[in-house]
């Protein structure tokens, strides 16, 4: 399994995100996309304050979609957002 993780620095405004959700999300092939706020963190204050995933079964189906404009048209309406973000990428065992 085959995670991309996003960790926002501020949480997104709730309608601006939505919006972002349903033009953006769908068309990138994925088994499962998450999100939702950080609430805590065991040593104190959170450097993250929203996350997000997107997850595939594999590593070729993250390829495919990494590799397509609907995953960069994301990513850029992502940072259009204007709040500082991470990704990761990673290999689930």
């Amino acid at each position: 399994m085959v995670r991309a993780i996003i960790q926002y620095e501020s949480e997104p405004d709730p309608e601006r995100y939505q919006q972002h959700i349903d033009e953006f999300v769908p068309p990138i092939e994925c088994s499962a996309f998450r999100h939702g706020k950080v609430f805590g963190s065991p040593f104190g204050e959170t450097k993250y304050s929203y996350y997000a995933e997107f997850e595939w079964a594999d590593m070729e189906s993250f390829k495919a979609a990494a590799s397509s404009e609907a995953f960069a048209a994301s990513g850029k309406d992502a940072m259009s957002m204007g709040i500082p973000f991470t990704v990761h990428f990673a290999s689930i065992e």
